[in-house]
């Protein structure tokens, strides 16, 4: 079309733009054109960031729904050992149980055994009393035998005297087997397994809440895997739908690039048509810029400043605790002296331009405009992002387009971050600075619609 322009003259340009007598002048129609795709670039660019972004931030959720799909296994996974720990759980109680049952039957055994203790400990003291009925007996008819019956009275005497012992020890004994048999009682009542349910010893009625608390876990466990198998199924479906959303995305991104490519290249060939457009001036600026940074540096080379090795370093050294990171190489401290003349003066050029900066051909920016150079604040992530700009590496589409152009100039469309979700949309023109033959980089200069 351009070649059209420049082929014919107004008349035949006039049918195409149906604008009235002043759109018939070749260059008017080109300047309506280039502030046209101007814009179409500019909204090419912005939907092309929205869908970066939205790209991002479904990325994200993907990943966020596959930590939560392997969360949610790791919750079944402890469910199932908790059903695992409930059902030992009622399998101790029913050992516990048998083992109780077992200790009920003992306790029964024993009881009878201190019955019979019981029964015996009563027949020894039967016998002690009619003991010392008999020994007073003997006593009586030993002192009426006189002299002859003493050394009997003195049996009689010690034999009802220790059936008095006898006698109290069995009552002791009685008394004492009284006592444990209502332990022995109250503790088989605890024990004992009773048929009905309201009369279940307290040992038995424990293990019944024991139980009931564990089914009532192991339901919980079960219904809780119900859900997270749910929830999986859910999070799966929903998964399998965000990459396909991804996979539409990505279709977006590439015809969003293609437009956004196509908008820029009619941005360059409109730009280098002969005729003057709005970003004509910038143009030359950069190319102007770019000339005074090339002589600069081979002035430098020229005087021994730098060396040629030093000058194309790409051995970018981190700054410790840099957040975005940033970066030193061995021509950084002749950029700090050099560049500022020559950018800032651009900068001040006039309220369009954004920034003026020159960067090697990996995007690396030495030194930027000093409004950009504030030093970084520790855990300012976003303040940062905005307002300590040098020395870092803008290696994104458009900063590694403009920093490897080898064209005498290249224009595109700018979506400049600038931290915390915040994006400016400018235009920039960059051109090639070239050094004893080797490109090193380009100068770029962005600005406002």
């Amino acid at each position: 079309m351009l070649n059209l322009l420049r082929s014919r003259g107004p008349a035949a340009v006039t049918p195409v733009v149906d604008a009235g007598p002043a759109a018939t002048s070749p260059s008017d129609v080109v300047q309506r054109l280039s502030r046209q795709v101007s814009h179409i670039g500019r909204d090419a660019a912005e939907t092309r960031g929205v869908i970066e972004d939205t790209q991002k931030i479904v990325t994200a959720q993907l990943e966020a729904m596959t930590h939560l799909n392997v969360d949610l296994a790791r919750v079944q996974q402890t469910q199932q050992a908790i059903g695992e720990a409930t059902q030992e759980s009622r399998d101790a109680v029913v050992r516990a149980r048998q083992q109780v049952e077992q200790v009920a039957r003992e306790v029964t055994g024993i009881v009878e055994v201190l019955h019979q203790v019981a029964s015996a400990a009563g027949d020894i003291g039967q016998i002690a009393l009619q003991t010392r009925l008999v020994a007073f007996n003997a006593s009586v008819e030993a002192k009426r035998a006189g002299e002859a019956g003493r050394g009997f009275g003195v049996v009689a005497d010690a034999v009802k005297d220790l059936a008095g012992r006898v006698e109290s020890s069995s009552r002791t004994i009685m008394s004492t087997l009284d006592d444990l048999d209502r332990r022995i009682e109250a503790f088989s009542r605890d024990i004992r397994i009773d048929p009905q349910a309201d009369r279940q010893g307290q040992i038995h009625r424990a293990f019944a809440d024991v139980e009931t608390a564990v089914h009532r876990i192991d339901g919980a466990a079960e219904a809780s895997r119900s859900i997270a198998q749910e929830v999986i199924d859910r999070t799966e479906t929903l998964g399998k739908e965000i990459q396909s959303a991804i996979g539409g995305l990505d279709t977006a991104m590439h015809c969003s690039d293609r437009f956004l490519s196509v908008s820029e290249r009619l941005i360059d060939e409109l730009a280098g048509c002969g005729v003057e457009t709005e970003d004509t001036p910038l143009i030359r600026s950069a190319q102007a810029a770019a000339q005074r940074i090339t002589g600069m540096l081979d002035k430098a080379l020229a005087a021994g400043q730098i060396d040629l090795p030093a000058l194309f370093d790409e051995q970018y050294q981190p700054i410790a605790q840099t957040a975005p990171p940033q970066f030193l190489t061995r021509f950084v401290p002749l950029a700090d002296r050099l560049f500022p003349e020559v950018q800032e003066q651009v900068l001040s050029a006039g309220d369009k331009v954004a920034y003026c900066i020159a960067v090697d051909r990996n995007g690396y920016v030495a030194t930027h405009n000093r409004i950009y150079c504030q030093p970084q604040r520790p855990g300012d992530v976003v303040w940062n992002t905005a307002n300590s700009r040098f020395r870092r590496i803008f290696n994104d589409r458009t900063g590694l387009a403009s920093a490897r152009n080898r064209r005498p100039f290249l224009v595109q469309t700018y979506r400049r971050d600038m931290g915390g979700g915040n994006f400016v949309l400018l235009k920039e023109v960059a051109a090639p600075i070239v050094i004893q033959g080797r490109h090193w980089g380009a100068l770029r200069i962005g600005y406002r619609f």
